[in-house]
Formats: structure tokens, sequence, C-alpha cells
């Protein structure tokens, strides 16, 4: 499968762009040994604001991940046939993501080998322990039921019942992956942008928002390339969980402010001012949540009524307007705005540096990598399963035949064609046998 994917059915163009990602990568590798030799001062991380864009980043794509891998609900718990050819897609995203979100934690805790701190020193009150089990857990998970449903599609059979246990284990998973991350914030008294019971849902509702929204224009993207179809209802389908999982995420934003603001506690008013509106003129953040803000009228106007939704054109704007305004939300504002003010009651500015950057640049290119070397099996196993070409049976199409694990035999399910009548044979009156008297 391998072979066939890599040395038989990639062009020029596709590994011009392997190659472009190996560069960001090399360039972000080397920024991040920078930071390793002269320290954290290289960044825009602070006494004060200990956590920056790298922590950012590590929650947002913690959604992603878990929002990924939702898609496979329907599939696997409730059969829904049409969300088959876009569940391994789902799989490999939380494989990409997960992998981006690890090595967030593996840049900003200052060394890999400090990784290993969290186990060697266990302490279960710390919810930074359960997130070190839960997340390499989820990316064992989906590396085994991703690669497992691959091959027997690549094959032609049914995957094993096994993998669907792992599959069915890898969504409770998922929930926990992104409700022990709020827990991780939520149980910060001091930080009152952080303090409050709603984190988890909200959470949750913003990863069943951007996890679909991204695998439709990944879908998309595919099909543009590739001419990989995921099908019209699945499409559908995903762009109707998007926007009600986005809708419920806006609720609960809502209701933040209104608590904030309604109440009238100062310590909650804070986080919200200074990023919407400036607080004692640092001001830095306000142009950026005034984009956020469009983000979200665009995505409403754009997913929220069904004609608008269920075109391509406007789904596509609407899913980019979606995915936007969370990263702006989740990865780029939430932790800072959080940690703005010190305990003194003071707003400390973040403002990231270039060696930050290109280290985030470089954690991007490794996921785009994954991700795209993942998604290069999936179109050709898809590819090869529609157009019908068996590896071992050239002859066979894979839509036409479904293992029999029974009698070990492959079955045709496709409905035969009524055979058409034989054609009595043309006689030749010149050739013809004179009739027997």
């Amino acid at each position: 499968m391998i072979e066939k994917t890599f040395v038989k059915r990639s062009g020029p163009k596709y590994w011009a762009w392997i190659l472009f990602l190996v560069a960001l990568i090399v360039i972000g590798f080397a920024a991040y040994i920078y930071q390793m030799t002269v320290g954290f001062q290289v960044t825009g991380m602070s006494r004060d604001i200990s956590w920056g864009l790298y922590i950012g980043h590590l929650t947002f794509f913690v959604g992603v991940a878990a929002g990924g891998v939702m898609i496979g609900l329907p599939y696997y718990f409730h059969d829904a046939k049409a969300y088959g050819r876009i569940t391994v897609i789902g799989e490999f995203l939380a494989i990409a993501a997960i992998i981006m979100a690890l090595l967030f934690v593996v840049v900003d805790v200052g060394g890999p080998t400090k990784l290993f701190n969290v186990y060697i020193y266990w302490t279960p009150k710390s919810m930074l322990c359960w997130d070190s089990v839960v997340l390499p857990t989820y990316l064992i998970l989906n590396i085994i039921v991703g690669y497992q449903v691959l091959q027997a599609e690549n094959k032609g059979l049914h995957y094993k019942k096994w993998v669907k246990v792992l599959a069915m284990i890898s969504v409770p998973v998922a929930f926990s992956i992104h409700i022990v991350t709020a827990f991780l914030y939520s149980g910060l008294p001091s930080r009152h942008y952080f303090l409050t019971a709603v984190l988890p849902a909200k959470f949750l509702a913003s990863a069943f928002a951007t996890g679909p929204a991204l695998i439709i224009l990944i879908c998309f993207l595919l099909k543009k390339l590739t001419g990989f179809d995921a099908g019209e209802k699945a499409i559908k389908m995903l762009s109707t969980t998007a926007i009600y999982a986005y809708i419920a995420t806006m609720i609960m934003m809502a209701g933040e402010f209104f608590t904030a603001y309604y109440s009238g506690v100062p310590a909650h008013q804070v986080a919200l001012t200074y990023l919407f509106a400036g607080y004692h003129g640092h001001d830095e953040f306000v142009p950026l949540m005034m984009f956020f803000v469009v983000c979200v009228v665009v995505t409403l106007v754009l997913l929220l009524p069904t004609k608008f939704r269920y075109n391509k054109p406007t789904m596509i704007v609407g899913c980019i307007a979606l995915f936007l305004s969370m990263y702006i939300e989740k990865g780029l504002t939430f932790v800072i705005g959080g940690l703005s003010e010190n305990p003194f009651g003071e707003i400390v500015d973040y403002i990231p540096g270039k060696i930050e950057i290109m280290v985030i640049i470089g954690i991007f290119a490794i996921g785009l990598l994954i991700l795209s070397l993942l998604l290069k099996m999936v179109t050709v196993v898809k590819y090869d399963n529609d157009e019908g070409a068996f590896p071992d049976k050239p002859d066979r199409t894979r839509l036409a035949y479904r293992l029999n694990e029974e009698a070990g035999t492959y079955v045709d399910t496709r409905p035969q064609p009524e055979p058409e009548p034989e054609e009595a044979p043309a006689e030749d009156d010149a050739e013809a046998e004179p009739a027997k008297a």
C-alpha cells in the first residue's frame, strides 16, 4: 500500500508540497534549538504570562483532535453509512492534531526530557498528570483504528470486530481529552477568566464545531485535487453538526459576557474588556477580536440558513469563517486573555517573539506533513475502491465483492442485471441447407 501510494501515485506537485513542508520543519527546528540554547527570553512569555501561544495552540488542537473523531459517533454507534467515507479522515486528522498538541507541550516546557517528570513525580491531584495519560492514549487508539480500517479497505475486507471496540472506546477518550484540558484551566481560582463551570461544555461544543468544519474543507480540497468524493449527504450532515455546535458555543460565550457585566464583578470583566475594548491603554488585541466578531457574523449568516449551508461556495466561506473564529478565540486569545492581569491588578502585554512564531510554523508544518501523507493513502485506497483495483484480484471490483467470513469466499453483492435474450443466428439463404423432403 505504501509503495503504491507514494511511488506510483504521487506526482511532482505533491512532492514539491512535501519538500516545502520539510523546509519549514527545518527552520522551525533550528528556531527551537536556538530557544533551548538562549532561553525563553526570545519568546513573549514572562514571569506574569508563563503560558503563551504554545499552550494556546495546545488547547486549540486538542479540540480539533476531539472534534475530528467525533464524526465516528454516528458511524460506529448508529451504523450511519453516509459517514463511512470520511470516518478515516477524522481519525487521521485527530492523529495529526494530537501530535501537534504534544509538540507544543514539548517546546513549552523547555526540553523533551522534562516531559518525563510528569510520570516520574506522579501527582494525581494535578490535571497535567491526567492530561499526560489521556492524550497519548487517544493518539495510540486513533493510530490503531485508522490503520486497521484503511488496511481492511485496501484488501477489500471489512474491518475486524475488535477494531470497532477500540473505535467506540476512542469516543469517550476524545471527550476526556478536552474535558481534562478544560479542568486544567477552570481549576485555577486566581484566574477569573478561566473560573467558570461551563468551560468543559464550551470546549466540547467548540470541538464539535471546529472538527467537522475542518473536515468539510479537507473534503472539498481533496475532491478538487484528487477527485475524492466524500458524498453530499455526509457533507450536509457535517455542516449541520458544525453550525449547531457553534451556536451552542456562542450561547455559552454570551453567558460569560452576561455574568461578567450584569453582575458587575470587576475581576470577571478585566479579560473581556482587555480583549474586546482595551483596558487602561492596552488595546493590542482589539483589532483581532473585531475580526473575530466579523467571522462569527459571517458564520451564522452563511451556515444557519439551509439554502446557504447546502450551497458549496457559501458553505466553504462559512466553514473558513467558523474555523478562524474558533482559532482566534481558543488558540490565540483565550490563554493570553486569562493571564493578562497579574496578581497585582496590572495588565501585562504579551507579544510573541520571532523565534516563537518560527517554532509555531515549524509545528504547523509537521502536522500538515503527517496529514498530507495520511490523506494520500486514504485517497488512493478510496480511489481503488471506486475504480475496482484489487491489488491481488485486479479483475474484481471492491464494491462488488465482500468477504463472507463464514464461508471464506468473496460474494458478489451487486444486483445482477437480467440476462439478455439470445438472438437466433442469422441464416444465409445461399448457404442454408435445403429442406428435407
